[in-house]
């Protein structure tokens, strides 16, 4: 079964958040799990408007393209660029190496606890 962190929230989509300022937005590992191998990451630009809810990247797996919904709304700081040069390093480490990119913060998402997303996605709360 998927790990899901108790440290984060979660977005019904499959990202999730950290505490950070600015926050920290990944895939989760039910997502990457779901996914398969991902081979291509397309991330918002640095300086670019992300809106809670709605599209702001894709990922691309041998399976699928999945589009990536921003869980907050905010201003873009930095993108994983270890993310786009190696996207497996979502599949390896998901709430680590393998992060997405970082927001400036000014309105959040609606986000659940770890318990609620694990209930509601079947994964182990860690």
């Amino acid at each position: 079964m998927s790990k899901v962190l108790a440290s984060l929230r979660y977005s019904a989509e499959h990202e999730w958040v950290d505490a950070s300022t600015p926050t920290k937005v990944g895939i989760t590992q039910v997502a990457a799990d779901a996914l398969g191998d991902v081979v291509y990451v397309d991330l918002p630009e640095v300086g670019s408007e992300v809106t809670a809810g709605e599209t702001c990247g894709e990922v691309e797996s041998t399976k699928s393209v999945s589009d990536l919904y921003a869980p907050v709304t905010g201003t873009i700081v930095e993108i994983n660029q270890d993310a786009i040069d190696n996207p497996a390093i979502l599949n390896e480490d998901p709430y680590g190496a393998g992060w997405l990119f970082t927001v400036e913060v000014t309105e959040e998402g609606p986000l659940l606890s770890a318990a609620d997303y694990a209930s509601a996605n079947g994964g182990d709360v860690a």
